[in-house]
């Protein structure tokens, strides 16, 4: 990547570069360095900012897990029979990724080596936990085939949207956005739902 020399800019954009630089080399691979090159700025203007790349990383997927647990505070995620809730999530999972794609891109890539990634970790097992209980709701409902294993079908559920991140590329007028969402939602709920 290279450097460009910035005369302003702000925590938020110094994110946004980090990022990058962490998506590009893999957090272990980038050093305090890398940063200063592609922000453009010296090793000492960030840490005027932050403590460190570690804080940085914890800023980035501390984004990305907010908007995911989010999702689970919306109406249509509480209220309502089990497999629509389900069937919503997954929608709104989908526009987060595309949303937020380098930050979760990165939350995706975490292995628990340091402090932060194992949190970030502890935390999306908690979420896939949470979608898993909906989906096993749906199916005591009813709603949801019952002839696949529940954890099972979470982790295939799982494998399509995450696996978005490894091709997906944003068209910059927005278009192809929603093909997504729609194609992965049709494609999990035909499978899922129990026949006729």
């Amino acid at each position: 990547m290279t450097a460009v020399k910035r005369d302003t800019y702000t925590p938020e954009s110094l994110l946004a570069v980090a990022v990058t630089v962490f998506n590009e080399r893999g957090y272990d691979g980038t050093s305090m360095e890398h940063l200063s090159k592609a922000a453009g700025i010296s090793k000492s203007s960030i840490y005027h900012h932050v403590s460190g790349k570690e804080e940085l990383l914890r800023r980035a997927v501390s984004r990305a897990l907010d908007r995911l647990f989010g999702i689970l505070d919306e109406e249509r995620a509480r209220t309502g029979r089990a497999v629509e809730r389900l069937e919503h999530v997954t929608r709104r999972m989908v526009e987060v990724l595309i949303d937020e794609l380098p930050y979760v891109t990165l939350l995706l890539r975490v292995r628990g080596n340091t402090d932060t990634e194992r949190w970030a970790l502890e935390r999306r097992r908690e979420f896939d936990h949470r979608v898993a209980e909906l989906l096993r709701a749906a199916v005591v409902d009813g709603e949801v085939r019952s002839d696949m294993e529940v954890r099972l079908a979470t982790r295939l559920l799982f494998g399509m949207i995450n696996s978005i991140v490894e091709w997906y590329r944003p068209d910059t007028r927005g278009q192809g956005d929603r093909e997504v969402c729609e194609a992965v939602v049709r494609l999990v709920f035909e499978g899922l739902r129990r026949p006729s």
